[in-house]
């Protein structure tokens, strides 16, 4: 009798232990990678662009991510993670001073960071050089927290306010160093990757008061994270849960891998000088590799500096050829590069586009 009543406790005993060990076996879920945003008010008070990006990632399938940050939403229309840590009014220089972002890290612990930080300190007449070194130091303590953080600096947006008429042409400066600062700072377990939020951007349209971003403004700032955010995650996180598009083993005959076009258009000049912009597309039908754009000049332009891409001048002839980050182009998908140049823009040369 006690036989028969010590069987259905030991097949429960069984079965208890078959889930516990099932449990134990199981692979464990991936966590979700943690990006930070960090800034001041254009990406805190209330940086609707945030939202615009978050859920432009999870329509693409970027659902594994976290948004972090010690600061909460802000107002935004839309349902979104709103962690961040854009600090209105701040200064990235007394950030770096004050030994602030450790602080931010530890209660965070990103895997990711996206940097749209300086505005205030072009305002303020910080130089160039003071604006770098704190970003060499918040960079130095994210990688303290993480060594494989991944870095997108932004080259700032345009500002024009009407209290600070040469923080304009401030931050072109800033914008111009930030390549090569980026650069030299980058490594392979923890790259910078700079994002050209400048080229394109206008304070008249894109902005309410000459510094902060309108709705329009919001979604070029989104547009312009987005594809770099993505390149990140998709080294980091697994595959989308959209189903890629599959390319055939054999190219058609006749057709070319891809196409590119380019635009060219001079977005502002002075005496003795202009700012151009030039936008390249992929006009093709499979994805494109790495681009270059070659023009002539019919008069004494002379390009001097440039951003986003690799520029070189001989005589009137100019090659750009695409950053390390802005090659790749998915069929539709465009970027564009920023210059400034020296001389009167006569008529507006025709680039040609050569797509890899």
């Amino acid at each position: 009798m006690r036989g028969r009543m010590f069987l259905p406790i030991l097949a429960a005993l069984l079965l208890a232990v078959g889930w516990v060990v099932a449990w134990l076996a199981a692979p464990a879920h991936a966590a979700a990678v943690r990006i930070m945003p960090l800034g001041d008010s254009i990406t805190g008070s209330p940086g609707c662009w945030r939202a615009l990006l978050w859920n432009r990632l999870q329509d693409a399938g970027y659902t594994d991510i976290d948004f972090v940050g010690t600061l909460g939403p802000q107002g935004c229309p839309v349902p979104y993670d709103g962690d961040n840590e854009g600090h209105g009014g701040a200064l990235v220089t007394n950030v770096a001073q004050q030994n602030l972002l450790p602080g931010w890290l530890a209660a965070t612990d990103p895997d990711v960071v996206m940097m749209h930080f300086g505005t205030n300190d072009v305002w303020s007449d910080r130089p160039v050089d003071a604006i770098l070194d704190a970003y060499s130091t918040l960079v130095a303590q994210m990688r303290a927290s993480n060594p494989a953080m991944k870095i997108l600096v932004a080259q700032i947006i345009p500002m024009n306010p009407g209290t600070c008429p040469e923080c304009a042409q401030r931050v072109v400066a800033l914008n111009a160093a930030i390549p090569g600062w980026a650069e030299s700072e980058s490594t392979a377990q923890s790259p910078i990757i700079v994002v050209d939020q400048w080229t394109g951007f206008s304070t008249d349209t894109d902005t309410y008061d000459g510094v902060h971003p309108n709705d329009s403004g919001d979604r070029k700032i989104a547009d312009r994270w987005f594809p770099a955010l993505a390149a990140v995650l998709d080294g980091t996180t697994s595959t989308p849960s959209a189903t890629p598009t599959v390319t055939p083993t054999v190219t058609p005959t006749g057709s070319p891998p891809g196409g590119c076009s380019a635009s060219y258009r001079v977005t502002g000049s002075w005496q003795g000088g202009f700012q151009g912009e030039v936008t390249v597309a992929n006009t093709g039908d499979l994805p494109i590799n790495g681009w270059s754009v070659h023009w002539t000049y019919t008069g004494d332009e002379r390009i001097s500096q440039a951003w986003s891409a690799e520029v070189t001048q001989n005589g009137t002839a100019v090659t750009a050829v695409n950053a390390a980050w802005n090659g790749g182009l998915a069929p539709g998908a465009s970027t564009s590069f920023g210059f400034l140049a020296s001389g009167s823009p006569a008529s507006a040369p025709s680039p040609a586009c050569a797509a890899d």
